[in-house]
C-alpha cells in the first residue's frame, strides 16, 4: 500500500499536463515516453489544425511545438495559442538550428527553444522547470 504523502505527491506530478505537436510519429512517441516516465501527461497532434482544436478545449500546463508541421509553421501555431492564452508556457523542440529559428520563435510568444536532438534529461529538466515556474507564479497572482 503506498502512504498517503507519497500517493499524493505522485498524484500532483501526473496532473502535469503537455500539449506536443510534432509531425514525425517516432519522434511524437519517444518524447512522449521520455516525459511520462517524469510522470507527466502527454496528449499529442501533428498539425496546426489538431493543436489550435487541442489547446483550445483542453487545460494544459505547456506546449510543446515542432517548428515545421504540414500544414505550416509552428511559429504560426505559437501565434494562435497566443490568441486565446497568454500564460502558458510554449517551447519549441525543433531540429531547426539558427539563431534566427529561436529568435522568431521567442517573438512569436515561445519561453524557450531547444533543439533537437538533444538529450531526454535536457527536455525533461526544461519542460519540469517550465511548468513549475509557471504555478509559483500562477500561485502569487
Amino acid at each position: 500500500m503506498v502512504p498517503f504523502i507519497a500517493r499524493e505527491a505522485m498524484q500532483n506530478k501526473m496532473s502535469r499536463r503537455v500539449l506536443y505537436i510534432e509531425d514525425h510519429e517516432d519522434t511524437r512517441e519517444l518524447v512522449t515516453l521520455v516525459l511520462e516516465q517524469r510522470f507527466i501527461e502527454v496528449v499529442t497532434g501533428s498539425t496546426i489544425k489538431s493543436g489550435v482544436s487541442l489547446a483550445g478545449s483542453q487545460k494544459f500546463d505547456l506546449y510543446l511545438l515542432d517548428s515545421w508541421l504540414p500544414d505550416g509553421s509552428g511559429l504560426e501555431l505559437c501565434k494562435k495559442i497566443r490568441e486565446f492564452d497568454k500564460a502558458t508556457p510554449i517551447v519549441f523542440y525543433s531540429a531547426a538550428a539558427y539563431e534566427i529559428d529561436r529568435a522568431q520563435a521567442i517573438q512569436s510568444g515561445a519561453q524557450a527553444y531547444l533543439i533537437k536532438p538533444s538529450h531526454p534529461s535536457e527536455l525533461c529538466n526544461l519542460v519540469t522547470s517550465l511548468i513549475e515556474s509557471h504555478r509559483r507564479l500562477r500561485a502569487v497572482i
